[in-house]
This record gives C-alpha cells, sequence and structure tokens, in this order.
C-alpha cells in the first residue's frame, strides 16, 4: 500500500471505554501542502455518533452522486454533533488545512450518556452546543483550550470514563460491528418490556437509531472490506460474498456502493493510494 502523509491518525480507546467509544481520528493537514486533487474525504455509511471537534481551518459537505446529500443549515461548528449516516459523505477541506479530532460513539451508549436519541441525529450534523447537556459543552469547550492533542485525548478519557463506568455492565460489547450487533440483539431479545418481532426492532432502532437491517448491512460490509484489504492481491469477489453472509457477488457490489459510493475493487484500488481514502485506511 502506497505511504500518504494524510496528517491522520487513529485513537482506540482504553478498556475502560470499552462499549462506549469506538475510536478517535484527529487530522492536522497544516502545513502539508495538500494539493486540491487531495483536499476531498470520503466517508462510508455508519451507525456511530460522531462529536468533530474543529481546532483550525474548516470543510464543506459536497452534494455529490450517490452520497448523502448536505444536511440543510451544514457548517463548521466549534463542534459538531452528527448522527448515524445510512449512506456516504463527500467532504473537502479548506486548502490552507484542518485540525480536528473526531470522537467515535456507539449510539446505545451516546444514548444512555446523554439521554439524548440517536435517531433523532440520523443522516444530519447540527451544532452540538444545541443539544449537549451543560456538563459536557464545558467538557467540550476545554478541549479547544488544551495545549496538545495528546492532552485532550487524555480529557476524553477523564469526562468519560467515570460516567461510564456504571453503565459499561449493561452495555453491547464488541470491537468491530458484528460483536457489537450481536450483543445489541441478545440484550434486545432478553428485555422484559416485550418480546415479539416488532418490539425486538423497535427497541434495537431506539437504541441505535438505525433499524436492524441497516445495522446487518453495515455490519456485513465491514467484514467484506477488512477481508478485501488484508492482503496484496485482489480477493475472489464471489467467495468473499459467500463469507461475508451476501446472497451473492452482485448482492455484496450493490452494497458496497449503496454503502460507501463506489464498487468494492474501485474502493480497494482507490484505498491504497487515494489521500480522501484516509478514514478507510485507519479503519483497516
Amino acid at each position: 500500500m502506497t505511504r500518504m502523509n494524510d496528517g491522520a491518525r487513529l485513537w482506540l480507546p482504553p478498556l475502560s471505554l470499552a462499549g462506549c467509544v469506538r475510536a478517535g481520528f484527529l487530522r492536522d493537514t497544516r502545513g502539508l501542502g495538500l494539493q486540491a486533487h487531495e483536499l476531498d474525504t470520503y466517508y462510508p455509511a455508519s451507525p456511530l455518533v460522531c462529536l468533530t471537534w474543529t481546532f483550525e481551518g474548516s470543510a464543506e459537505w459536497l452534494s455529490s452522486p450517490g452520497f448523502m446529500p448536505p444536511t440543510p443549515g451544514f457548517a463548521v461548528w466549534p463542534l459538531t454533533l452528527s448522527g448515524p449516516v445510512s449512506g456516504p459523505t463527500h467532504l473537502r477541506i479548506a486548502p490552507a488545512g484542518v485540525h480536528g479530532l473526531q470522537l467515535l460513539l456507539l449510539p446505545d451508549a451516546f444514548r444512555a450518556l446523554t439521554g439524548l436519541d440517536a435517531g433523532a441525529l440520523v443522516n444530519g450534523c447540527v451544532d452540538a452546543a444545541t443539544r449537549l447537556p451543560p456538563d459536557w459543552l464545558a467538557w467540550a469547550g476545554s478541549l479547544h483550550a488544551a495545549g496538545d492533542d495528546q492532552a485532550r485525548l487524555a480529557a476524553v478519557e477523564a469526562f468519560l470514563a467515570p460516567r461510564w463506568q456504571p453503565l459499561a455492565a449493561q452495555a453491547s460489547q464488541g470491537q468491530r460491528y458484528a460483536q457489537w450487533l450481536e450483543a445489541l440483539a441478545v440484550r434486545a431479545a432478553g428485555s422484559a418490556t416485550g418480546r415479539s418481532l416488532r418490539q425486538f426492532e423497535r427497541r434495537i432502532k431506539a437504541w441505535a437509531g438505525l433499524p436492524m437491517r441497516e445495522l446487518r448491512a453495515v455490519s456485513r460490509g465491514e467484514q467484506a472490506f477488512l477481508a478485501a484489504v488484508a492482503g496484496a492481491e485482489p480477493p475472489s469477489w464471489a467467495q468473499l460474498a459467500v463469507e461475508a453472509d451476501y446472497a451473492d457477488q452482485s448482492h455484496l457490489c450493490r452494497e458496497t456502493r449503496r454503502l460507501t459510493g463506489f464498487s468494492p475493487e474501485e474502493l480497494r484500488q482507490r484505498m491504497r493510494s487515494e489521500l480522501a481514502f484516509w478514514p478507510y485506511r485507519l479503519w483497516s
């Protein structure tokens, strides 16, 4: 895979935040001298809730064929709150560069911590100052004043860990979507508030924001993506489709395009050679 200086790095949370924070993306492109074609970023569909701190710089959400349209009134706020997205998104940063942090939280954990329903945020972004509880806003504001990114990550752990500890035993654990979804389904099926299929589906959507069929699609997509990028050579897409629980290769191709905006092979190739696919490289 081509080595690229995309200014991005991955933060994996400690065990104290397992089941709460999936990951953190840090990116600082100031001073990298990126060319015009290197300013884009492609994100796949995701069931996660995202808090985005923009410490410096700006970005625009592009309206591109095959990608989610921009949320009306979207702007780059100091702290942006975005919910689960059922399709891919296409952003472009300012030429001068951007410095920011994206904290990716599991939607059921976010709901338990804040009382906010991820379903109300699906396919949208809002100014976090209009939604988050006061203690969260005070903490989030302190990250802007922190000395460096390491101090910011320490502040994330210090704020979330004691709040999460009393809730962790009831959480849906798992480092990958399949593990999280399985645990979420078991918890929903065992709830004492009703066990019919309809009640089960409603409970999943209430906790995660997206219906079970969308969560399963994202889980299959992650499994296929990780398998596809594991080797240097192109995989057998037909075999991979079987292993990832798709009906056939055509099903894999349709779902991959719906969730990422690209065919499986185009995604595999471009991820290895284009700066715009840095979130995929961090995820793999």
